[in-house]
């Protein structure tokens, strides 16, 4: 006996897709049609969401040095290590990667900035003289002295399994402020950095919270989002967007609202709409001279000038990357890649500081710095010229957005090694962030597999000495 083809036996989905669904046995039919019409829901929300109480922030800009930087050489100073410096340390060192020998000196000078008086390396002086804005944590820790699990958990809350980054959390959690642009955005020029687009991933949230990658080495607009230029005319783009809407509903019904083909086709009608206002929003040449030139001409200060842009446009979530691979990863040469690293970001950092705060959107702007972890007190081997990693204790920096600035909280041991007092996990950090933008961790979840996620699992404490 033979069918003809028809819609009534079209398939519905493909045959891995059948295979898949079928190893996962009955069960997972139901647990499909419980969570479709969330998905959907959730995928399509553009207004912000109810926040758990009020907040400090709305926007967040994550200033990524990937590769681990030193933190004894940048915003935690270690007189110790000069005085031991090439002799062991007066405590045993702890567990490394890699061989070690004594204690490595910090080769730079640190002195006392801003009213609060918080001690910052020279390679941050511009930096510095924000100081009293900013809320130093010297007492940082993480699980894994490895990059490619340590990123994870500082940008997803997982080190191992697939997990929403933190930019799609907030983005769930609050909607986006801006319906022709995505509302979560990663700059990150040259390639991809270790784990790839993993770091800024929706997982199992759905695909309208991913972030949207700018490989931000490219200075014209056409060549930072492809096809962005369209040679119709807009009525003529509008109605081949139609028909095609018109389509893929058709197929999304027959599919039972499949959330990642409800992203695909919400990527549609945002591209459409991207075309007016993302070729404006990054064409730095519209700045007036002056503040380019406050930003200056180089990589990093093109990136944080064109995050300033974003913001005013309402995206919810910024990252911004050093670039692809791991650039501060220094395990030799640590001085002269210190000084020519610091010295791409000090400027522009200052800059951006300063132009948020005369704009009036330092308040409602959380900026985070940091990297996946940070370097050992001690030379490793053989160079002696530079550091390990060191995931035991590490600093990071947050500014803005209703944190305690000219304040630093916690501290690591006399040599840099550990996080001694105060110590701040990055669960802590997560659930501290999501406070100040009005969101109580423990409160946003996403039922996946019959189970309830949160970005911090089940841990994470909010830090509140750590706000204004």
């Amino acid at each position: 006996m033979s069918f003809n083809q028809s819609t009534q036996f079209a398939p519905q989905f493909s045959r891995r897709e059948m295979l898949t669904r079928s190893g996962m046995g009955i069960g997972m039919l139901a647990l499909a049609e419980l969570t479709a019409r969330e998905n959907a829901q959730a995928s399509t929300r553009e207004k912000p969401a109810t926040r758990h109480h009020p907040a400090s922030a709305k926007q967040v800009v994550h200033l990524f040095m990937n590769g681990g930087p030193s933190h004894v050489d940048t915003f935690d100073p270690k007189p110790l290590l000069k005085k031991h410096h090439g002799k062991p340390l007066p405590n045993p060192n702890l567990p490394t990667e890699r061989k070690t020998a004594g204690a490595l000196g910090s080769p730079f000078q640190f002195k006392k900035y801003g009213e609060s008086g918080i001690e910052v390396s020279e390679l941050f002086d511009k930096t510095a003289a924000h100081v009293d804005d900013m809320c130093i944590i010297r007492s940082m820790h993480s699980d894994i002295p490895n990059h490619e699990p340590s990123l994870l958990l500082m940008n997803c809350g997982d080190n191992a399994l697939p997990r929403p980054s933190f930019g799609s959390w907030v983005n769930y959690g609050l909607g986006s402020l801006n319906e022709n642009l995505p509302g979560f955005v990663v700059l990150c020029p040259n390639g991809f950095p270790v784990v790839g687009p993993k770091n800024w991933r929706s997982a199992f949230l759905p695909g309208a919270f991913q972030g949207t990658h700018l490989d931000t080495k490219e200075t014209s607009v056409s060549r930072l989002i492809e096809n962005i230029n369209n040679p119709q005319t807009p009525k003529r783009q509008r109605r081949q967007l139609d028909l095609l809407q018109k389509i893929n509903q058709r197929h999304l019904e027959q599919r039972g609202h499949d959330s990642l083909l409800e992203a695909r086709i919400q990527s549609f009608e945002l591209a459409y709409r991207m075309q007016f206002e993302a070729s404006d929003v990054l064409d730095l040449s519209k700045e007036p001279k002056h503040i380019q030139e406050m930003y200056g001409d180089g990589l990093q200060g093109r990136q944080l000038l064109m995050t300033r842009r974003l913001l005013e446009k309402g995206v919810r979530f910024i990252q911004v990357w050093h670039s692809g691979g791991q650039e501060w990863d220094n395990h030799s040469g640590i001085e002269k890649s210190l000084r020519r690293l610091c010295g791409q970001w000090d400027q522009p950092i200052a800059a951006f500081l300063t132009d948020l705060k005369q704009r009036g959107m330092l308040d409602s702007t959380l900026l985070l710095w940091g990297g996946e972890f940070g370097r050992t007190p001690v030379a490793e081997l053989p160079s002696m010229s530079g550091r390990d990693h060191n995931h035991y204790g590490f600093s990071m920096w947050m500014a803005g957005g209703g944190v305690k600035g000219g304040y630093v909280h916690g501290a690591t041991d006399e040599t840099g090694f550990a996080a001694s007092e105060n110590k701040v996990h990055v669960h802590d950090l997560h659930a501290t962030m999501l406070h100040l933008l009005g969101i109580d961790h423990e409160r946003l979840t996403y039922r996946y597999a019959g189970r309830d996620f949160r970005l911090t699992d089940v841990h994470g404490r909010v830090v509140k000495e750590m706000i204004s």
